[in-house]
């Protein structure tokens, strides 16, 4: 199985995980995180008895910045590793500055504060994806399914000796025992992510690895889980979006919601755990943003149509 390695983001443990995989030589990283937690990624390797330079290659499940910041950081300081990342992704870490004017968007000036600098990755050290290879890295092979719906740029990697699914944000976020949705904007597609789910339960992995918290040992219970939990963000968002209103009312309304709900499961810490690793109000945004602009192209109509 793979180490858990707590980033302690922003001093905060169950926030980001990454995966390391013991390898011929070395070890395997999946989501680095970002370059804030280096420190963190670091201490956290030693304790497994490696260091960054044991690393031998990183698979990126996608190009967000709380999963893949330090990509760069690392590809610039051992030339020659791999960095494995979905073709659309990849472009955007050889020149990031698109990717980082969308997240300053969302993030304003706390930008270096949650993530640290986000160096390019030197395009040799580039693995464009499409979905559908086998790689072989360091004596094991992963299966690469393309996984969008939480982002265009996301992809699942299935460990085929062990069946662990590493599979990002795909599977959604699960921390002290709820199970929440992370849907930030823009590229929400709940259909698209519904076949996601169906996709990696064809692959019959035996356990997955959320970055957002760790392994979960029962995978096909927790698909089924989370495929309600994520209609149930959607249709709820649907319903507001419907009734309309001003955005800092729905925005609140929704924030409030969300972490009232969330304590009736998890406790205190652990709440405040799912909050930093996907702020309530970006999983408004994001799915609002996906019914608004369903209504924009199917007509208002589309807000009262099953959801397909």
């Amino acid at each position: 199985m793979p180490h858990t390695l707590d980033l302690q983001f922003l001093g905060r443990s169950g926030v980001i995980a990454t995966a390391a995989i013991p390898c011929d030589g070395g070890v395997i990283l999946v989501d680095p995180g970002p370059t804030s937690c280096l420190v963190a990624l670091t201490a956290a390797l030693a304790t497994h008895g490696y260091g960054l330079g044991d690393v031998r290659a990183l698979l990126l499940t996608h190009i967000h910045l709380d999963h893949a910041g330090a990509a760069g950081t690392l590809a610039q300081a051992w030339p020659g590793l791999p960095v494995y990342v979905h073709a659309i992704g990849a472009k955007h870490l050889a020149q990031p500055e698109k990717l980082l004017a969308s997240a300053t968007r969302l993030y304003g000036a706390d930008m270096d504060r949650l993530w640290g600098a986000f160096l390019a990755v030197p395009e040799p050290a580039l693995r464009p994806l499409s979905g559908g290879e086998s790689i072989a890295v360091g004596g094991r092979i992963f299966e690469v399914l393309y996984t969008p719906g939480h982002a265009v740029h996301h992809v699942t990697y299935l460990d085929t000796a062990e069946r662990t699914a590493y599979v990002g944000d795909t599977a959604g976020i699960a921390v002290g025992g709820y199970v929440l949705a992370a849907t930030p904007p823009p590229d929400i597609d709940v259909p698209r992510w519904e076949e996601s789910l169906t996709a990696i339960a064809g692959l019959g992995p035996a356990s997955l690895f959320l970055t957002h918290f760790g392994v979960v040992p029962d995978a096909a219970g927790h698909l089924t889980r989370y495929r309600a939990v994520l209609r149930r963000a959607a249709d709820r968002a649907r319903e507001a979006v419907r009734a309309g209103g001003e955005e800092p009312a729905l925005t609140e309304a929704w924030v409030g919601w969300l972490r009232a709900d969330a304590r009736t499961v998890a406790g205190e810490d652990a709440a405040a755990a799912l909050e930093a690793a996907a702020p309530f109000d970006q999983i408004w945004q994001g799915l609002a943003r996906y019914w608004r602009k369903r209504a924009e192209r199917d007509g208002a109509g589309a807000l009262d149509a099953p959801l397909t």
